[in-house]
């Protein structure tokens, strides 16, 4: 197997060289040889008051420090052209296509693994493929209503797909914030700049939230938002979406199942629940399902979604796409499911499962990136170059118990990654 040869760190504003800034990047570079560095620590330093009093923070489950975390805000933006963005907008449509068909495909017929698309036990042993979902039929086929999936950039025109997610996604509001306080504390970098709103974003969600709503439904769909609680590393995220979108925020104890239908208690009685936007994982989600010590979900609730009472939302069982030994042949089934080539491609992986990867992997840990197959939200890692030699070495064990649990990729590209929830690409196909 051939080393790696990754392209040097791709830069945002000079591109290839250091001549001049790219032309996207010609308002931004004036402005900047303006401004004295002190105002711009100095507004840095407002920005981050600014999200502390109004609570844009986030933990680290199993960081010794448990203290809440600031957002990362950075105070020079990264700028995309019109051109660039209908490119993205393009593959990324692709992509979170195939993921539907793929996930209608894992629990229904099976023909991407009979068609050798994809090895069977990739699939029949996946530990996040869900029983309860088997031979499901989710309203308007869509299984991802809301996907993630992280890019980096690697050139001028060159965009990989680091990873998919379509279980519970989260990053929109910090988005969100973010432009916000872009408008409040640099005001002159948008008279500079003809920039695309990212505020419609909680009317879209509720749009797509709506649109999904069980056949029969009477009257407008009532929807309401899933939340573990206070404590979750999101919570911020969860209060935030549900405020905006106009929908009840609610725990599993504001609910309860009857006649296989879901209601939500509230001070004039139980009112029905159509749709239930969840961002508790699907363990968690029924106790007669699923983990039975569970306090966050509502016993019944996957009945009353096999009932055609409820749409859950992302669906029971997206899990498997998520896996990243899937997304080692996401190319191969986006040109099944599609019939068309990718329009943005995987980084370069390899999967510890096969000798000569595994091999090619040991030999080069403090080069590469190594992952779970099914690990989410960035835990669970190896940052080679950033490890020492006694993490590495630790690691190599963990990889050597189990070579079929990891994945690797190179390390080298542009660290930016478009915030999950960025884009509702299912929107557009639901």
């Amino acid at each position: 197997m051939p080393a790696p040869a990754p392209p040097p760190p791709f830069d945002e504003m000079w591109g290839e060289g250091r001549g001049a800034e790219r032309q996207c990047y010609a308002g931004l570079a004036a402005f900047l040889a303006g401004v004295e560095p002190s105002l711009l620590a100095a507004r840095r330093s407002q920005v981050e008051l600014f999200f502390r009093r109004i609570g844009i923070t986030f933990a680290v489950y199993g960081d010794p420090d448990s203290a809440e975390r600031l957002i990362p805000f950075d105070i020079v933006p990264r700028i995309l052209t019109r051109a660039e963005w209908t490119r993205l907008e393009r593959g990324l449509i692709q992509r979170v296509a195939a993921l539907n068909a793929f996930l209608a495909d894992v629990y229904g017929a099976r023909e991407c693994v009979r068609a050798g698309i994809i090895p069977e036990e990739l699939v029949l042993l996946n530990p996040a493929l869900r029983p309860e979902s088997l031979g499901h039929h989710p309203v308007a086929g869509v299984w991802a209503h809301v996907a993630g999936i992280d890019l980096v950039r690697i050139g001028e025109d060159d965009w990989r797909v680091l990873e998919d997610n379509v279980r519970t996604p989260s990053g929109a509001s910090y988005m969100l914030e973010n432009r916000e306080a872009m408008l409040r504390f640099f005001p002159e970098l948008f008279s500079r700049h003809r920039v695309a709103p990212v505020d419609p974003y909680p009317e879209a969600l509720l749009q797509t939230l709506r649109s999904v709503a069980p056949p029969g439904t009477q009257g407008e769909p009532r929807v309401a938002l899933l939340t573990p609680g206070q404590y979750n590393s999101a919570y911020f995220e969860h209060s935030f979406l549900a405020d905006k979108a106009g929908i009840e925020l609610v725990e599993g104890s504001d609910l309860v199942v009857r006649d296989d239908r879901l209601f939500m208690r509230t001070t004039e009685g139980l009112q029905r629940v159509d749709v239930l936007y969840r961002r508790v994982d699907d363990e968690f989600l029924d106790p007669l399902v699923g983990r039975p010590d569970s306090m966050l979900g509502v016993p019944g609730l996957l009945r009353a979604r096999q009932a055609g009472n409820l749409t859950i939302v992302n669906e029971v069982g997206n899990g498997v796409a998520d896996d990243k030994a899937i997304y080692s042949y996401m190319p191969a089934i986006i040109r099944f499911f599609t019939g068309e080539e990718p329009l943005i491609a995987n980084v370069e992986t390899w999967r510890c499962r096969e000798p000569e990867a595994l091999a090619f992997v040991l030999d080069r840990l403090d080069e590469l990136v190594v992952k779970e197959v099914d690990g989410s939200g960035g835990y669970g890692m190896l940052v080679g170059p950033r490890a020492t030699q006694a993490e590495r070495e630790a690691y190599r064990a963990r990889i050597l118990a189990n070579p079929a649990g990891f994945i690797t990729a190179t390390t080298s590209a542009s660290s930016w990654r478009i915030s999950r929830d960025a884009l509702l690409a299912t929107a557009k196909i639901a």
